[in-house]
């Protein structure tokens, strides 16, 4: 079989095909790794505020006994 001819039908031998070459500039090798350090957002937590939770925190212990 020659190097022109698959399954019967002739593939036409072009030059480097532009498309061809643009997805390989954009696609041909993989992306730069990514840190950790830039992946994570540290914050120092803050006190809690009463306001936003009235609740007590330790109601639990006198609905079930403890």
């Amino acid at each position: 079989m020659k190097p022109a001819q698959r399954r019967g039908t002739l593939v036409a031998q072009r030059g480097p095909d532009p498309a061809a070459a643009a997805r390989r500039a954009r696609f041909g090798r993989l992306p730069e790794p990514i840190r950790r350090e830039e992946t994570v957002e540290e914050r120092p937590a803050t006190a809690p505020a009463p306001a936003r939770h009235p609740c007590n925190a330790d109601e639990w212990l006198a609905r079930y006994g403890l």
